[in-house]
């Protein structure tokens, strides 16, 4: 096993192994002049089309097969995020990156597809190096996989709903999921051109990447094509998921279109198709804001749309149909605190909110909108107002509706694919502060940490790494026999793996498996 810190000998050994500094692949609709960097020992392709503008008649639709392109397409360059909530981003972001260690030309690699977070409202999966995940990859020189970064559309852009969306001809439901199955299906046809193996992909995200991860696992348009084989889902992010024909969407629609002045056309999609990209922005950003703490988190995100999506989380989880059947997921200590109002860490509060009894109830009802006071209260009493879940002790209003918002929209959902798999591993991160985003400091991006605490980030990482490179978070152990593998999380013990700031571990997962089954219960009324 090689550690992370093998920086002194790198240039070395890359300079003494024959790489093209300008590598060419050649599509049957582009040919792609890459990169080489011998500081990292990585070829890249930073920006490679992989489906036409979403902008005119594009826009909401499915994404259309990209543009053919004359000459050699020079890849080593950024590309523009899709349309976010202000002012940045372009129509013209359907492209995706992808970095790897040096091909031999002969053996097909795994494959590492990556989708980003960012509350299904923004998102960039452009790159510079060394790039996002690369300490994953870069904690042995055991594993060699290609990772693929992926644009999709995101908020009223990705995830515009409604009755008319579905029944228009040149429109589609989730088009955001269905840039995500696009560069899944770019990867079975071309991804072996880069040394990649198509019948050996996972797929990964943090966050609403996560979130993406889910819905792509229980996708019932991805049902028998096999364009996974594994998932990675970190602190995955389900939001509320509502019919596309559902009030909440509806209401979201009708502002919309009345926002940028297509209330009453003729054909409100082609009108919508015209507007100015700005108008849409600005509309999207009051809908993106209004239903924060309440019946959604920013509005936007996937919905039962009756084809690609046509069964909620727990649904599938019911049936035991997902689309993987080797899973690996993870969620943090104290995450849901991010999410809920931070009033409710204090008494004199803000934003109407603030550490009361009282005021925990009135989040509560507009939290579970649907919830009848039975129902609420038994809600009170799974998250009574002082508690023990798994690694914490909590006496406050704020931990206590954090823990609940973890618990439905983050652990839960990491919880129940690994123990729906038929392989399934799960990690609880609680390393101070443990709120959302804590762990990537340990894969996401080069760090001092992962030098100053190489157990922690060999044992997490190189179990993330395993796992994309052989299906098992243990086959590559980096760490030595002092530390216990990652367990099964449907083994006898019922256990999860645990990072802490005292090591690594493994611990029971009976307090949440019954706080999960209690939401598995009531999730057709949450909806998740």
């Amino acid at each position: 096993m090689l550690r992370y810190a093998f920086w002194s000998c790198l240039l070395s050994f890359a300079l003494s192994i024959s790489i093209p500094y300008t590598p060419i692949v050649a599509l049957d609709y582009i040919s792609l002049r890459g990169a080489y960097s011998t500081t990292y020992n990585l070829t890249s392709f930073r920006k490679i089309p992989f489906g036409a503008s979403t902008a005119g008649k594009n826009r909401f639709r499915a994404p259309q097969p990209p543009t053919i392109h004359n000459g050699t397409y020079d890849s080593d360059q950024s590309f523009d995020m899709c349309v976010q909530r202000t002012v940045n981003g372009s129509e013209d972001c359907l492209y995706l990156g992808l970095y790897s260690r040096p091909w031999d030309g002969k053996t097909l690699r795994p494959v590492l597809l990556t989708f980003y977070g960012g509350g299904f409202v923004q998102g960039s999966a452009s790159f510079t190096l060394p790039p996002s995940g690369f300490p994953v990859l870069n904690v042995s020189s055991i594993n060699d996989y290609v990772v693929v970064y992926s644009n999709y559309r995101t908020n009223v852009f990705g995830f515009l709903a409604g009755k008319k969306v579905k029944e228009h001809e040149d429109v589609d439901l989730n088009a955001g999921l269905l840039d995500q199955r696009a560069a899944l299906e770019w990867i079975q046809k071309y991804i072996h051109h880069f040394g990649g193996d198509k019948t050996n992909v996972t797929i990964w995200g943090q966050s609403a990447g996560g979130g993406s991860v889910v819905a792509q696992a229980i996708a019932q348009g991805n049902r028998g094509k096999k364009l996974f084989t594994k998932a990675m889902a970190s602190s995955p992010f389900w939001p509320k998921t509502y019919r596309y024909d559902d009030a909440f969407n509806e209401e979201n629609y009708e502002f919309i279109v009345g926002d940028v002045g297509c209330g009453g056309a003729e054909d409100e999609i082609a009108c919508l198709k015209q507007v100015d990209v700005q108008k849409l922005r600005d509309a999207n950003l009051q809908v993106t804001a209004k239903n924060i703490y309440t019946t959604s988190s920013y509005t936007w995100g996937p919905v039962i749309d009756g084809d690609f999506l046509s069964k909620g989380l727990v649904d599938v989880i019911n049936s035991g149909e997902l689309n993987a059947d080797t899973i690996l997921s993870s969620y943090n200590l104290h995450e849901g605190e991010n999410f809920i109002p931070p009033g409710f860490a204090n008494s004199s509060g803000n934003a109407g909110f603030n550490s009361s009894a009282s005021s925990f109830d009135s989040w509560l009802k507009g939290f579970l909108l649907w919830f009848s006071e039975e129902e609420l209260e038994a809600v009170r009493n799974a998250y009574p107002s002082n508690g023990t879940a798994e690694e914490i002790k909590y006496y406050s209003t704020y931990e206590r509706a954090g823990l609940l918002y973890r618990d439905l929209v983050l652990a839960c959902p990491a919880y129940w694919l690994s123990k729906t798999a038929e392989h399934g591993w799960l990690i609880e991160y609680t390393i101070n502060p443990a709120k959302h985003a804590s762990d990537t400091v340990y894969w996401n991006t080069i760090n001092p940490v992962q030098v100053s605490d190489p157990l922690t980030y060999e044992g997490y990482a190189g179990a993330m790494a395993s796992f994309v490179q052989t299906g098992n978070p243990n086959a590559h152990k980096v760490t030595n026999a002092s530390i216990p593998e990652v367990p099964l999380v449907n083994s006898g013990a019922g256990e999860q793996f645990l990072v802490t700031s005292k090591g690594l571990g493994a611990g029971s997962v009976s307090q949440l498996n019954q706080r999960c089954y209690f939401w598995l219960n009531h999730g057709h009324k949450v909806p998740i």
